[in-house]
């Protein structure tokens, strides 16, 4: 089965925060082969992005950031490219009022035919009546 996880989720991986332990479910179930994690080509920018934030805001230092995202790394995905999904994520956010880049997420499991899971209640708000998009914190 394939599922379409966004950056929220992701770094629930390398944080103890709230829904930490059902996105870790998320992580063990592609580790033993049960998912295939799909994500646009950008979510490792996203990923570097906010361990550079929790840097600058003091809560984390530059070796273990850099450590985080090396495990990080090490999850398998299957990128799309964003070239591939730009478009349709333009034309949805201009629709929705909302990022191009987490509109990006919405257009590739729209394309896939498969949920997203993301902890990003904004994003989730906007997209609520598109059955494909999943708030990690409801998920049992």
């Amino acid at each position: 089965m394939n599922l379409v996880v966004d950056a929220s989720v992701a770094a629930k991986w390398l944080f103890v925060e709230p829904d930490t332990g059902k996105a870790r479910a998320i992580l063990d179930s592609a580790e033993s082969g049960e998912l295939q994690l799909l994500a646009p080509e950008i979510l490792p920018a996203e990923v570097a992005n906010s361990l550079w934030k929790r840097t600058q805001r003091g809560d984390l230092d530059r070796a273990s950031a850099m450590g985080l995202f090396d495990g990080f790394q090490r999850v398998e995905f299957k990128f799309s490219s964003v070239q591939e999904l730009i478009e349709p994520a333009l034309s949805i956010a201009f629709r929705q009022h909302h990022p191009v880049y987490d509109c990006l997420y919405v257009v590739l499991a729209r394309r896939e035919g498969c949920d997203l899971v993301t902890a990003d209640e904004r994003l989730y708000k906007a997209f609520a009546r598109d059955s494909r998009v999943r708030l990690l914190r409801t998920l049992s």
